[in-house]
């Protein structure tokens, strides 16, 4: 299995490996160190602003299975209006970068 942290330009700021088998998303974030910093406050800083609110560490794209943590985004399942389908949708072409980096390793 493998865990992946990329930019847009493909940059990989985190890789991690283990063998298949018994691991599920979840076993697989347990034994990973990306949160160990996040959870020790040595993240990287990665400050951004939504709704006027500031945030200092960043924030991954995760599918149903991860817990609802705030670090976790994830998309919506129902669009109700023209904002949850932009969300969506941006949310999307992110993922899809995540997907062209898996192709170019």
């Amino acid at each position: 299995m493998l865990e992946v942290v990329a930019s847009h330009d493909l940059w990989i700021w985190h890789a991690f490996f283990t063998v298949a088998g018994a691991n599920n998303d979840i076993i697989f974030l347990d034994n990973s160190p990306l949160f160990d910093d996040l959870l020790d406050d040595k993240a990287p800083v990665a400050p951004f602003v939504v709704n006027g609110v500031g945030y200092e560490k960043g924030y991954y794209l995760a599918d149903e299975i991860y817990p609802q943590w705030a670090t976790f985004v994830k998309s919506f399942t129902i669009e109700n209006d023209a904002k949850d389908s932009y969300f969506k949708n941006r949310q999307e072409s992110a993922r899809k970068d995540i997907e062209r980096a898996f192709v170019v390793l």
